[in-house]
């Protein structure tokens, strides 16, 4: 136990050690702040965990994938955009739901959604959050910082939603109907390989 207590530790801080050659000083700073959040949100209720990670990374930069990578659609890895330190709602959304993982919270518990954001008239993408499978879900979102049930946030259309295994065709605010495998996302496929060889990509901006 105590060894992979140790060889946990170890891998940490190659990580943040790795960021910060990388990215620079203010994102070894940020990195550490990071994994210092997993560590002191080990032993927090679930909700409270839901508001720890979605205030930590609401502090960060949103910038478009065009001006931050050069791209039209660029999906980064939590090492990624905490090493730039910005990034859109897909990053946002990516970061937290790897992060509550982290903290223990299990995979069938969460979603990452694609949404139209009503108000701004574009697409988006957020978290959310099953007490229950058959709950309505709460909303973590970078537009709106307070977490609220998604029965609240009329200002959001679901379109699709997938998690770590499934992916799913949306059906009003409910579960929604089972539609594959989240494979079937290459955007994903290719930022899941990104994060096991933590392969870092340089962004044109740090914040």
């Amino acid at each position: 136990m105590l060894l992979a207590v140790n060889v946990s530790a170890a891998n940490n801080m190659y990580q943040i050690e790795k960021i910060k050659q990388f990215y620079g000083e203010r994102a070894g700073k940020r990195a550490l702040a990071w994994r210092k959040l997993i560590q002191k949100s080990q032993h927090l209720t679930e909700p409270q965990k839901l508001k720890a990670v979605n205030d930590f990374f609401n502090q960060f930069v949103f910038i478009s994938d065009q001006k931050l990578w050069g791209k039209e659609d660029y999906w980064a890895t939590p090492y990624e955009f905490i090493g730039a330190g910005g990034g859109d709602c897909e990053d946002f959304s990516i970061a937290k739901y790897k992060t509550l993982l982290k903290l223990g919270i299990d995979d069938n518990k969460l979603r990452l959604v694609y949404v139209k954001a009503l108000e701004l008239n574009q697409f988006h993408m957020v978290v959310t959050y099953y007490p229950t499978p058959s709950a309505i879900p709460f909303v973590l979102d970078n537009l709106n910082g307070e977490i609220l049930p998604a029965s609240q946030r009329k200002d959001l259309l679901p379109i699709y939603s997938f998690n770590g295994s499934k992916l799913w065709l949306m059906k009003q605010k409910g579960q929604g109907q089972v539609a594959g495998n989240a494979s079937r996302l290459s955007l994903w496929n290719d930022l899941r390989n990104r994060s096991q060889n933590i392969k870092l990509n340089r962004p044109r901006h740090t914040f």
